[in-house]
């Protein structure tokens, strides 16, 4: 069992400094149970912590490390522009760069403003939305995290779903009482809501592709409706791509599924791994954020050359090496082995799987059934591949496959926990949540894959 006692005294001493020991929740380990470890550094496809343990890291700072730690394009980068300053508050050609790389690469998006998280991105977007139709309404669906706004922060996926508290204290009830809640995937309750309230609706913020109540897929009828009636009723249609940006395809869900959304949410990758965020979308609607129109949005560090040089550099490389195709071969290689041995320990599980995302979910058993229910949904390559040896349904997890929160939310977490702590001590870094996404990078060989699988068999005999 790899040691841990550097990890431990530094936690302890975090704890008397920091809230939690952590600044953000996630990395608690509050799902898992016991301590987090504390990361060192990083190293192409690894992690190494304050102990000298490697992991072979399947959470890549949740989604942004797409070409893995450290690559050597990025660093220099990142040192070139270091050199020039961090900071100006000022206009920089770098800016230009990534809007334009963004812009070709994203078919909805035709303006983009850089902000610094995708907290700020989706919060502006909302407020643009707002101010461009001259509504109040927003329409969210439950289980899909879109940041810590207040608004939004209701019913959410993530750190509130892991640590059993869906609303926030200081969140009033003013700040909520213009959000309708709706399941996911669900047609029929979009178009009763924009039935009763279409006209009084600014906009539509979904995930098209959920990655914090675990990798959920929208489906594209779902989708598609959302387009149909926003567009009906003279609605704003947000997608939030913060984590699903180059990472469900590259251009993103938007571009994968057909749909052009009206406001796009970007994150995560496009700053190579250092903070950012942006939104961008039509330019009838751009314009109307301050200076040009009447939105008020700004931010000091907006558009950091560091930030910016990081995720030209990140993107770039995906263009060059033509990296979708490779990430998703991958993702699937991973995704197929994760659920055949599931299937051959009569372990229930359903593998979620689209691009460079995936999630394995463990389902609850009953009585003797638990060999029939193994749910694999992935898109791969631009087509839906349903693999499912399902053969009848009792209710909770034993859905076709994991659609919305409420089948996500009764697998068996506590399962989750004892294949994460298994995993770790063989030197594989998974997601501390059962309600996280694996992700993918380019760096991680398909033999390490293969090792993956291997110990993933040695874990689900002791489950």
């Amino acid at each position: 069992m790899p040691n841990h006692d550097q990890s431990h005294l530094i936690f302890s001493e975090a704890k008397n400094l920091i809230p939690g020991g952590v600044n953000s929740p996630a990395r608690a380990f509050g799902a898992v149970g016991g301590e987090p470890i504390v990361i060192e550094r990083g190293e192409g496809a690894y992690l190494i912590d304050v102990d000298g343990n490697r992991y072979l890291d399947y959470v890549q700072s949740w989604g942004p490390m797409i070409l893995g730690h450290a690559h050597p394009v990025v660093v220099e980068a990142i040192q070139t522009a270091l050199l020039k300053g961090t900071s100006f508050g000022a206009p920089t050609e770098a800016e230009n760069k990534l809007a334009k790389l963004i812009i070709d690469l994203v078919p909805s998006v035709e303006k983009i403003r850089f902000v610094n998280s995708g907290t700020e991105a989706t919060m502006s977007a909302i407020r643009l939305a707002r101010g461009f139709t001259g509504r109040n309404k927003i329409v969210k669906f439950i289980g899909n995290y879109h940041g810590h706004v207040d608004a939004l922060l209701v019913a959410a996926g993530s750190s509130a779903a892991t640590l059993g508290v869906p609303n926030s204290l200081g969140v009033t009830p003013g700040s909520v009482e213009d959000t309708i809640l709706l399941p996911y995937n669900n047609v029929d309750a979009i178009k009763k809501t924009f039935q009763k309230f279409g006209k009084d609706i600014a906009a539509v913020i979904v995930e098209p592709v959920a990655g914090n109540m675990g990798c959920v897929i929208g489906s594209s009828n779902f989708l598609y409706e959302l387009r149909h009636w926003t567009q009906a009723n003279g609605a704003v249609l947000i997608f939030d791509e913060v984590l699903s940006g180059f990472r469900a395809g590259k251009g993103g869900a938007g571009q994968r599924f057909s749909i052009t959304p009206d406001v796009t949410t970007l994150g995560k990758v496009i700053g190579g791994g250092l903070p950012v965020g942006a939104y961008g979308g039509k330019a009838e609607i751009m314009d109307h954020v301050l200076p040009v129109g009447n939105v008020f949005q700004a931010g000091t560090l907006s558009g950091n050359p560091l930030a910016m040089a990081a995720g030209i550099s990140t993107i770039q490389m995906l263009q060059k090496i033509n990296a979708f195709p490779v990430l998703e071969r991958k993702m699937a290689m991973l995704a197929e082995g994760l659920e055949d041995e599931a299937r051959s320990a009569g372990i229930p599980a359903a593998v979620e799987q689209i691009g460079s995302m995936m999630t394995l979910f463990f389902l609850a058993e009953h009585e003797d059934n638990s060999e029939k229910y193994h749910v694999s949904s992935r898109t791969f390559h631009g087509s839906m591949v349903d693999r499912s040896t399902a053969t009848s349904s009792t209710g909770g997890c034993f859905a076709n496959k994991i659609t919305d929160w409420e089948t996500a939310s009764m697998c068996n977490t506590q399962r989750y926990a004892t294949f994460f702590w298994n995993m770790l001590e063989r030197g594989f870094y998974f997601p501390c949540s059962q309600f996280e996404t694996f992700f993918m990078s380019t760096v991680i060989t398909e033999s390490e894959i293969q090792q993956t699988i291997d110990a993933v068999k040695e874990v689900f005999k002791t489950l």
